[in-house]
């Protein structure tokens, strides 16, 4: 499977401008370069920044869905990142797995960042979401879902894990470790993207990376500025070292209520 992970700075509350800045980040690369990717991935609120004004950004929400449709249908592959959406006081943070073929899938945040007053702005999610998408089961997580290892446990149920995110520089060593962490923990392949720049809530430095199975960084974009990166992933060596070391298989039982 080929991943695209685009790490953008995002203009504040400014989708008309937000969009077709990333419409020019994915072009030059697929167009240009002649890559075909699979999936292309976004960072948390990419349209938009990371806003606690809810109800104004959801009002942007079918423009940003109508976007993501475009692109899917223009690159012939999925375009995954988050946006706000709800009406009558009832928004969430929703992940938006959107596919060339009309079908989307979504998953709304489940652990609200409280440091920020998410929960005050969005209404928490209740479903643990996979898609399946070109061979690939694919768990849809958002930022903070990352500091959260039992909702992302791996019962068999996947072999890639999204994290989009808008995850500041004070704390950005956690997001180094916690992807490896949760790549290593669940036998699976796992991809953070975060966004770069900054908002009125502080100041992101990217570090979007690709984690292999093993823990081990695939590839990974550099500090503070925009890239766009590809990413190449096997589903064949991922049966290969689950078989040859099967630590799904030995672990603990439980259920997540």
């Amino acid at each position: 499977m080929e991943v695209l992970i685009v790490q953008s700075d995002i203009r504040w509350m400014e989708p008309d401008v937000n969009l077709p800045h990333l419409d020019g980040l994915i072009q030059t690369e697929c167009r240009l370069a002649g890559y075909r990717p699979d999936i292309i991935v976004l960072p948390e609120m990419f349209a938009t920044g990371f806003s606690m004004e809810s109800a104004r950004c959801a009002g942007w929400a079918g423009e940003i869905l109508d976007w993501m449709r475009k692109v899917a249908v223009d690159h012939d592959c999925a375009v995954a990142g988050t946006l706000a959406v709800g009406t009558v006081g009832v928004f969430h943070n929703r992940f938006s797995f959107v596919r060339p073929d009309g079908i989307s899938h979504h998953y709304d945040k489940r652990h609200l960042f409280t440091f920020a007053g998410e929960q005050q702005a969005y209404k928490a999610g209740t479903k643990r979401v996979v898609v399946r998408w070109r061979g690939f089961d694919i768990l849809m997580q958002t930022c903070y879902d990352l500091r959260f290892p039992v909702f992302s446990r791996n019962t068999g149920d996947y072999h890639l894990a999204l994290y989009p995110a808008s995850w500041v520089g004070s704390r950005i060593g956690v997001w180094d470790t916690l992807l490896r962490a949760r790549a290593i923990e669940n036998a699976a392949y796992v991809i953070g993207v975060n966004r770069v720049g900054s908002d009125p809530s502080g100041s992101y430095p990217g570090h979007s990376v690709a984690v292999d199975f093993k823990g081990n960084i695939m590839a990974d974009l550099p500090q503070d500025r925009e890239a766009v990166l590809r990413c190449s992933l096997s589903l064949e060596e991922l049966h290969r070292f689950r078989e040859k070391f099967p630590v799904l298989q030995d672990a603990d039982g439980f259920v997540l209520a």
